[in-house]
Order: C-alpha cells, then sequence, then structure tokens
C-alpha cells in the first residue's frame, strides 16, 4: 500500500464521527504464547494430552526438591546461609530469618547448619507462622533446639530494632 493511500485512508477514518469510527474496529485475539501455572486453557490442553493424571488442587502442588550439596565444605556452606537467609520473598521472612542467621550462624557447627539449611528448604510463610507461633509446625521441627532458638528470636524480647544486615565481607568470628 502506498504511503498516499495509507494516509487517505487515515484521513477518512478520522474525520467520520466516533460513534462510526467505533463500529469500525475489530478486535482480533490471538492464544496467548506465555500461559501461566492456573490457567483454565492450561487444564483443557492437559486434559486432553496423553497424561491421564489430573492436575493437583490448589495447595497441593509438590515442593520442589532441594539441590543435592554433598561435598560442600564449611565455609561455602555458611555463605550459602548467610545469603539464602537474606533472599527468601517475603519482607518479614527476610528479616527474620536474616537477623537469626546474623546472630546464630557464627556459633553454629557443620550439623547445625545443615540442619538450618533444610529449615530454609521448607515454604516461607511456614517458617515465618511457625516461628511466630501461629501455626503448628510438623513433627519433623516440632521439639528441635533450631525451631526454639528461632522463636526465641521472633518474640524479641529485648525489644531490639532490628534491620537487614549487611552482607558478611569477612569470616564471622567464632
Amino acid at each position: 500500500m502506498s504511503v498516499l493511500r495509507s494516509r487517505a485512508l487515515t484521513a477518512a477514518v478520522w474525520s467520520r464521527p466516533l460513534a462510526v469510527r467505533q463500529l469500525h474496529i475489530t478486535v482480533i485475539r490471538r492464544a496467548d504464547p506465555y500461559v501461566l501455572p492456573l490457567d483454565p486453557s492450561l487444564n483443557q490442553a492437559s486434559s486432553s494430552s496423553s497424561s491421564t493424571e489430573p492436575l493437583p488442587e490448589h495447595g497441593e502442588w509438590p515442593l520442589p526438591q532441594p539441590l543435592d550439596r554433598t561435598g560442600e565444605d564449611e565455609k561455602t556452606i555458611r555463605a550459602r546461609l548467610v545469603y539464602q537467609s537474606r533472599k527468601r520473598g517475603m519482607l518479614e521472612g527476610d528479616l527474620l530469618i536474616s537477623t537469626f542467621a546474623r546472630d546464630h550462624l557464627g556459633s553454629m557447627s557443620l550439623e547445625q547448619m545443615r540442619e538450618f539449611d533444610k529449615l530454609l528448604d521448607e515454604p516461607d510463610w511456614d517458617i515465618y507462622y511457625w516461628s511466630i507461633e501461629k501455626r503448628e509446625p510438623p513433627t519433623r521441627w516440632k521439639d528441635t533446639e533450631l525451631l526454639a532458638k528461632l522463636r526465641q528470636h521472633a518474640r524479641n524480647e529485648g525489644k531490639v530494632v532490628r534491620k537487614m544486615p549487611d552482607l558478611m565481607q569477612e569470616e564471622p568470628q567464632l
């Protein structure tokens, strides 16, 4: 189409009254190339696929398996736990767990750090509600020393104003 003809068509459309212009608008809908996991169209597509297993209901999705971290030395574990305690995904959890790690990680043994690592594999909101004692933890965490320390830290009996700690630039003092 030539530029002159294109300009002429544009001028002709815009010279019409608004009501007439609105009648000539056509909406073209295309399939979304980036379908979200809980989108109804995904459920319909998956039900027609070869898989006979239905999608789980909301809240029943399995947790991803944690990465295998065998062979990590103590220094690497400690550095990773400092980072993972700061980057949880929710401000309340970040503040609670990162200040707990700042106060206690330097004095933890290798076994205690591995237990803390397993706790960080749990969902953020679960850790938060277990630590503020609003939900009952599962039996694997119920009577652990780690959760007892985290709960005591969450009570903040000293009324300390807490802020996100800086990332450690040097090794913690043991």
